[in-house]
């Protein structure tokens, strides 16, 4: 597994990571607890440095299992968590007041079983709180010794802005993917001017982008995606041209579908590092295998050809979920 860094103080994880959502919750029954052990311990075995997790996923039960599976392995991986979320107060909703972000950080030291938080993000820009002041905060953790890089999640280019200006951003975490490409508007420009990494959640379109897929697909009861404009039966069936169309790159490059989907975002900026998720250990195999893969200008037209081609339907959240709400 070759490795890339994140921002200009040097966060140099490994270039493909691990989104560890998907162990305990929104895909469907979560993993039994030595399963995903094995699991995690799994993809370090395969390079895997860096593991994402957040205070939310579970709630908590995510952060306990990253952090039982990781301790013997402490030192050779870096880990990421997020604070954000009101969840003992849910009316709430968005919380990053200072005090419960102090509050959030003792919570997750204690659930990964270490002494510091490798990369600390806020999960969602909080229009109540000033972004400084949660900047601030978070300075206030790393020089305590707490943190050591300080991140935002689905931020617009003057919230990181602003944020940067208080305290050093190392990573902006946003979905992005073959099938949602709206970073690279304003964030993408920002983020390489600031010299900033970035890290994309749902590299594979929750799983649509590996071909496994289709208008027929039937998912469990609690699986998020049933409530997700973009995965009804219409949305899909008309989605399923993109995916025909990186499927020919793919067979072309001897790949898998998920494989060019990750290795065009890859080849996109050396600072970006995918963090894939899944519960299966071939699917574990299969992304990883992707460092083997390196996309010349001729499979980059392809795949351009295929994107201006196929325009994908569907909002990626239904009203009132955890869009994009900051600018």
């Amino acid at each position: 597994m070759q490795s890339r860094i994140l921002g200009r103080d040097g966060l140099r994880v490994s270039a493909l990571g691990f989104g560890c959502m998907g162990i305990s919750q929104s895909y469907g029954p979560p993993l039994d607890k030595p399963a995903a052990i094995a699991l995690i311990r799994a993809a370090v075995d395969k390079g895997v440095t860096l593991f994402d997790t957040a205070e939310v996923y579970g709630p908590y039960s995510n952060e306990d299992v990253v952090g039982e599976a990781l301790e013997p392995l402490r030192r050779d991986v870096t880990i990421a968590t997020k604070f954000g979320f009101g969840i003992a107060n849910p009316s709430r909703g968005l919380d990053s007041r200072p005090e419960h972000i102090r509050a959030v950080v003792e919570g997750s030291l204690k659930r990964l079983r270490t002494d510091h938080i490798d990369l600390l993000y806020q999960h969602r820009v909080d229009p109540a709180v000033p972004i400084e002041d949660v900047a601030g905060t978070v300075k206030d953790l790393i020089l305590a010794g707490k943190v050591l890089h300080f991140g935002l999640s689905e931020a617009g280019a003057q919230t990181i802005r602003r944020a940067h200006a208080v305290q050093k951003v190392t990573a902006l975490q946003s979905e992005y993917s073959l099938w949602w490409r709206e970073p690279e508007e304003s964030v993408l420009p920002t983020l390489e001017e600031l010299g900033i990494g970035f890290v994309p959640f749902s590299p594979l379109g929750r799983g649509f982008l590996t071909g496994a897929i289709d208008a027929e697909t039937r998912f469990a009861a609690d699986d998020f995606r049933n409530g997700v404009p973009r995965f009804n039966a219409a949305n899909r069936r008309s989605n399923m041209a993109l995916v025909e169309g990186i499927a020919a790159v793919a067979a072309k490059k001897g790949a898998t579908i998920a494989q060019i989907a990750l290795s065009w975002l890859l080849a996109r900026k050396p600072w970006i590092v995918p963090i894939p998720g899944t519960t299966k250990r071939d699917r574990l195999d299969e992304n990883l295998g992707t460092a083997s893969i390196t996309l010349d200008t001729s499979d980059c037209a392809a795949i351009d050809a295929v994107l201006g081609t196929h325009a994908v339907t569907g909002d990626r959240y239904a009203a009132g979920g955890l869009s994009l709400i900051d600018r």
